[in-house]
């Protein structure tokens, strides 16, 4: 009876040692899941990078667009001021003129008169403004020399970067016209005058029409229109 007792004892210890049996969610990852899930995680790190990538360079070239847009706005705040400042010098130097690929003006400035020189060239336009000028002699000899800076190209007077071309028009008489031109067609209905002072007549109104290049981050033509008052 003892023996069979004590038999009987460790047969129930024995089960109870063993406790339940394992289920399935009590399994660890298998290796192929391992691997599955490292490749998930692998494909949405790369997407998400090349998300934001993406946002990043769009950001840029968001930035340099509105640089180049707030660049364009001083340029042209700043040619307006120079029509809005013409000076007449009573000089063969005439205060506006264009010869298709610069526009020279004489200005008003506290001290003097100032030549100032807009030029376009290899889709860049430039500007080169003068000292205060006192003389006549002044002038001519200061016409020459903003026209030879402009030609050697020095970056500081580059202003502004992207313009494929650009056209300026004159207002004579009742009519747009090319300011290349002398206003004898505009002026044709104004009644006699003699032909020096057709030459010289100065327009009432200027008009540029400016295209930018490709890839610049600016399209189409803008066009500007001014009242030109010559004191």
């Amino acid at each position: 009876m003892l023996a069979t007792s004590s038999r009987k004892h460790i047969a129930s210890a024995g089960r109870l040692g063993s406790g339940p049996a394992l289920g399935p969610q009590d399994r660890g990852f298998t290796l192929v899941e391992v691997l599955v899930a490292l490749v998930v995680m692998a494909t949405m790190a790369a997407m998400a990078w090349r998300g934001i990538d993406a946002l990043v360079k769009s950001r840029e070239i968001a930035q340099r667009r509105l640089a180049q847009t707030a660049r364009l706005q001083t340029v042209l705040a700043q040619w307006e001021a120079d029509l809005r400042a013409l000076q007449d010098s009573h000089s063969p130097v005439r205060p506006l003129a264009f010869d298709g690929g610069s526009l020279l003006l004489t200005r008003q400035a506290p001290a003097g008169l100032q030549l100032v020189v807009w030029r376009l060239r290899e889709g860049s336009l430039w500007r080169w403004e003068s000292p205060a000028l006192r003389t006549v002699q002044d002038l001519e000899d200061q016409r020459q020399r903003g026209l030879q800076q402009l030609d050697a190209r020095n970056p500081a007077l580059r202003a502004f970067d992207g313009v494929a071309a650009w056209q300026f028009y004159c207002y004579w008489g009742n009519a747009w016209s090319n300011c290349q031109s002398t206003g004898t067609a505009a002026n044709a209905n104004a009644g006699p005058v003699n032909a020096k002072q057709t030459v010289q007549a100065l327009p009432t109104g200027l008009r540029v029409a400016m295209q930018f290049a490709e890839g610049s981050g600016l399209a189409g033509t803008l066009t500007r229109e001014l009242e030109v008052t010559v004191r």
